[in-house]
This record gives C-alpha cells, structure tokens and sequence, in this order.
C-alpha cells in the first residue's frame, strides 16, 4: 500500500482521515487490565491497529489478543495461529530464531502478540496488528490476522516478533480484546479503518 495522500492517517496524525485510511479510534491503558474495540465493522476490509510502548507492570508476561462476535463476551474465539521470534542479546553473544510452542491449532485460548516482556520503567514493546475482512461473516473470506513486534525481553534481551493466524467461524467478528496474561499494564493503541 503505498502511503501517498495516506501517510499522515497512517503515521497517526489526529483528526486526520484521508483518503481510504482512516483513524477510528485511539484508546490508551493506565494501570488497566485489558482494553476492548468493538467496531470491527464490515466498512473496512482491513484494520490497522499500532501500539505504543506496551508497559507491563508484571515481570515476564505476554501481552495477547482475543477476538469475539457481536453478541458474545467469552473471548474464546476458535484460532489457528503462528509464532516466530528473532532475539538477540544486548551484547550480541546469544543470537536466535525460533517457532514457539504457543502457536495454537483450532484453540481457544489467547494469542500471544509480544512475549516474555520486561517491566521496567524504559523497557517496552511497539508493533502493529493487520486485521481482514473481520466483519463480513458467512460466505465472505476468513479473518485472517498478522502482527510484528519489537520488544525489550525481560531477560534484556531484544526480540523482533512475528505472528499470523485466522479466525475458524463463519460468523463475523467485530470484537478485539487486548490483555496482559497477567497484571495490569499501561501504553496507547490507535485503530485505523482501511476500505
């Protein structure tokens, strides 16, 4: 997509909707336990959503994302999903790329975005989730999703992450919930419409 007459919506200018991408909503966390948008509309065929230094207050926890249906409130929504992760330590002796076990096939549970994360007060994650065709339901195109993370690994370490899966319901999903596995947490979110 090139940015264009959309740059300023994309890089998150305030008030700014041009053209087919636009800012719908910006929410910021202090000291909350998880943070909800429920405007997963059939408007949009694609929805951006950028997060900005995504603070745990517990040490060593993954900041995850479940979906759900208009009427519902489980969050449980059924997910295949990958993990992939790219580290490497602050002085460069530990390097790695790995598959994680957290990858689901047809479960329930939610997905890991940023993991492991560091709690200090300069330590953070900042990434991106592409969400598609959320609200179309039966007879359209799965949900499909794909996320990219850096983060400040709680072992001081820096981790670049890579995750991607889709929803397995014909049903349209307008829900996104965002959550610590544990403890609260601060940081900001914005959510962009992309017709």
């Amino acid at each position: 997509m090139p940015l264009g007459a959309n740059k300023a919506a994309i890089m998150g200018v305030a008030g700014v909707s041009t053209g087919d991408v636009v800012l719908l909503s910006t929410q910021t966390a202090d000291s909350d336990t998880t943070i909800t948008f429920t405007n997963l509309t059939s408007t949009y065929n694609h929805f951006i959503f950028k997060f900005y230094n995504i603070n745990p207050d517990t040490d060593n926890v993954d900041f995850e994302c479940q979906f759900d249906v208009a009427s519902g409130t489980s969050y449980a929504q059924n997910l295949t999903t990958s993990i992939v992760t790219a580290e490497i330590a602050k002085d460069a002796t530990q390097q790695y790329f790995r598959n994680w076990a957290d990858s689901q096939g047809n479960g329930t549970a939610y997905h890991p975005l940023a993991m492991e994360l560091g709690y200090g007060a300069t330590e953070c994650a900042n990434g991106e989730l592409h969400v598609f065709n959320p609200g179309k339901g039966a007879g359209a195109y799965e949900t499909g999703f794909k996320s990219r993370f850096q983060e400040y690994h709680y072992g001081g370490r820096s981790w670049d992450v890579f995750t991607g899966g889709y929803l397995m319901t014909t049903t349209a999903i307008t829900n996104v919930r965002f959550k610590m596995s544990s403890g609260d947490w601060d940081g900001k979110i914005k959510q962009w419409g992309y017709k």
